[in-house]
């Protein structure tokens, strides 16, 4: 069960930080989960685990650390307008 939690706070994370960097409209569901998973344990250990913690992630740091992510990602992978 903590599995499936941690997926579910982690596509909700990767929602967020597509939301503020404006790219949640081309990313999936799966890519949300991997954002923020991913910039979870980049916010992490970048800030610590600091502030309110759910599924065993600190949510602010790992919402800093999803943004950081999708922008770094959508700058070398974004398309080109």
């Amino acid at each position: 069960m903590g599995l499936i939690w941690s997926l579910i706070v982690g596509g909700v994370i990767g929602a967020i930080a597509g939301a503020i960097t404006n790219k949640g409209g081309s990313m999936g569901i799966i890519a949300n989960v991997i954002a923020g998973l991913v910039g979870s344990a980049i916010g992490q250990s970048l800030l610590g685990n600091w502030g309110p913690s759910l599924a065993g992630m600190a949510i602010i740091p790992s919402i800093i650390g999803a943004v950081i992510l999708v922008a770094i990602v959508s700058f070398f992978f974004g398309k080109k307008a």
